[in-house]
């Protein structure tokens, strides 16, 4: 049964396991998996063939159970198979590998005929496992609906037998492994297999924060928490220190499920407690002996907050790659307005930067005799037009407000708004092209929302030098500037689902995305910055950038996807609205960040910088961006004179 019910929570994070440390010959298997499920466990972790077994001409595979002792959802549902340990396909001992690869295929088969929905492979006994990921490609080209598994230590293990006295005789090698190495070579043999994942043995030491933060990008199914990486409480029970439980906190919020692995190592008194190998057992009413770890795990999951609102409104949208919207080239559809106009955070903070405005527009003394003369700009179905209206009676300005929109179907929507509200002697509805509209009068305030996820990626530096002709020299433009940003990411699932495309287009695009399966990477930096108005008489908005990220040393090596973008605006003064992380307006979901992605993932040694240019480039009927890395390793420079991705005049 799952580990508890949390508000908006449905991943598989709630369904906990746990893995069987002896073969369970003969009938065996389905006892362990009844007093397993009526414990509250989930789900096995299970051998499925005898450890002894070494293949031999003729041998039938001795499985652990027939088939049909289980139902086909039962096997589906509640047994992930443990492929067994001894197999080691880069032994110097021939006979050994040749039978290990022998019988990894016999187990795998096997496994998809019991369409068990994944496997869990042995981790790699040494640094180099190149025979043991080409065998598992082998596999993964030939596997349908099932996931494997690949075991690695979560820990800085010490350096694996054959590297150990290479190790100790270099003075600046660490005595150290980092096991990420290990699944990142893995992985990269493997061609970034969307079916090759990880289960990350959880052990009584873990890495750094930033360390671990890396598995957060990666292809993660479990967690397998040994037992003995629990504490003893003051109860006698077993729980986990802070760093574990941040740990699983973090496991939980990315879909993560735990298995528990290990003897008991408390003396919990429970009824009937049992004996020998905790996970067997003939009496079904015997509470099972990994029982209180299981408890802990419940509690520390139940006792987290609800998915937030807003969380729970953008869960669909996690990883799943958007393209930006052309709001020049094409017309926005109600569905779109309607999604934009429920960010209420957003308008707030557009009253209170016009309302400031008009304030310091408008002095106390010239209320009663002056009128300002506001311009809303690619004003949609109107909501701009309500914020200035509510900042104009909220501050007692007088206001004249001009309502420029190109999209005629909006514009049939804000004359039903105007007429509805009484609106008609304050606002005047343009239905033109703001860069083509000739203004009867100057504005004081000019008012847009054209802001994009990269803050200029939908044109707004276009489209309001266009417009600033018709702003009074001392006129006040919000937003007044804004800036992008960018930081290096790991995103195995968005580079998994744009290689599945197979072309190089969708690798040189950029994508709006709800990040949530990621490891940033290095603090966000500025790239492109706009100022409005622009008192530049020759205003070009062409941009190139360089930018030198520095990977914190205690994170180790890693692996960049490709680079998430975010923007800040200044709406005016002190009122600013933006998705930079550090800085990110809470509540707003108008937008999500973007994502550049790389072509080829660059793989960062330690204590390496990533260097990375951007262009932002601009010809007579579009725009666009072009992007490179230079180091470590160079890449080619995507999206060149915009051959893929391109946001149209």
């Amino acid at each position: 049964m799952p580990l508890g019910q949390r508000a908006g929570d449905k991943s598989d994070s709630r369904y906990c396991g746990v893995e069987v440390l002896d073969f369970p010959a003969g009938e065996e298997l389905p006892a362990v998996l009844s007093h397993s499920l009526s414990s509250a466990f989930d789900f096995l972790l299970a051998p499925l063939v005898d450890p002894d077994y070494r293949p031999s001409p003729g041998a039938v595979l001795p499985v652990a159970a027939s088939d049909l002792v289980l139902g086909p959802s039962q096997w589906s549902s509640h047994i992930v198979g443990k492929i067994s340990e001894w197999i080691d396909l880069d032994s110097e001992d021939e006979q050994l590998r040749l039978d290990s690869e022998v019988t990894l295929k016999q187990e795998i088969a096997w496994a998809s005929h019991l369409s068990l929905q994944a496997c869990v492979l042995p981790p790699p006994k040494r640094s180099s496992c190149a025979n043991y990921a080409r065998v598992v490609n082998h596999i993964l080209q030939g596997l349908t609906n099932m996931h494997l598994w690949l075991r690695i230590p979560l820990e800085k293990s010490e350096p694996m037998d054959e590297d150990h006295d290479e190790a100790k005789s270099s003075s600046i090698m660490s005595d150290t492994v980092d096991s990420w190495e290990w699944w990142n070579s893995f992985r990269l043999l493997c061609e970034h297999s969307s079916q090759l994942c990880v289960a990350l043995d959880v052990l009584s030491t873990l890495p750094s924060m930033n360390s671990l933060g890396r598995w957060f990008g990666e292809p993660v199914r479990a967690a397998i928490i040994q037992t003995n990486a629990f504490l003893t409480n003051a109860r006698g029970y077993p729980c986990l220190s802070k760093r574990h439980q941040k740990l699983l906190t973090g496991f939980f919020n990315h879909s993560v499920q735990v298995i528990i692995s290990g003897k008991s190592n408390h003396n919990v008194s429970q009824v009937g407690v049992l004996s020998g190998d905790e996970n067997h057992t003939e009496d079904t009413a015997v509470r099972h002996a990994l029982s209180p770890y299981l408890d802990y795990i419940a509690y520390i999951y139940q006792r987290m907050d609800p998915l937030p609102e807003q969380e729970r409104f953008e869960i669909n949208y996690r990883d799943f790659l958007q393209s930006p919207l052309q709001p020049l080239m094409d017309n926005l559809e109600a569905q779109t307005y309607e999604t934009f106009e429920k960010d209420t955070v957003k308008y707030t903070q557009y009253q209170r930067a016009i309302a400031k405005a008009l304030v310091d527009r408008v002095s106390d003394d010239e209320v009663s005799t002056t009128k300002t003369v506001l311009m809303v700009v690619g004003a949609g179905r109107g909501p701009l037009v309500r914020a200035s209206l509510q900042a104009a009676e909220e501050t007692g300005r007088k206001l004249k407000v001009y309502a420029v929109e190109k999209n005629p179907n909006a514009v049939i929507t804000l004359h039903s708004l105007i007429k509805l509200e009484g609106w008609e002697s304050l606002v005047t509805i343009i239905s033109s092209d703001m860069r083509c509209w000739d203004a009867p009068e100057k504005a004081d305030i000019l008012v847009s929302e054209l802001l994009g996820s990269f803050g200029d990626n939908e044109l707004s530096p276009e489209c309001l030098d266009g417009a600033q002709r018709f702003l009074k020299p001392d006129g006040i433009s919000i937003p007044s500037s804004y800036t992008s940003f960018i930081e290096p990411i790991t995103a195995s699932k968005l580079h998994n689902d744009i290689k599945a495309h197979k072309d190089i287009a969708h690798f040189e695009t950029a994508y709006v995305v709800k990040l949530h399966r990621v490891a940033r990477l290095a603090p966000t930096q500025s790239v492109f910055t706009f100022d409005h108005p622009n008192p530049s008489p020759n205003a070009n908005n062409q941009r190139y950038t360089k930018l030198k990220f520095e990977i914190p040393a205690d994170t180790g090596s890693c692996l960049v996807h490709g680079f998430a973008g975010y923007f800040d605006a200044v709406l005016y003064k002190d009122v600013h609205l933006g998705i930079e992380p550090n800085t990110a307006t809470p509540n707003m979901f108008s937008w999500f960040p973007i994502f550049f992605p790389l072509r080829k993932p660059i793989h960062v040694p330690l204590k390496s910088p990533i260097e990375v240019h951007f262009w932002r480039c601009c010809a007579a009927t579009k725009v666009w961006y072009e992007w490179a890395v230079t180091a470590p390793s160079p890449s080619p420079i995507h999206n060149s004179n915009g051959r893929s991705y391109w946001v149209g005049l």
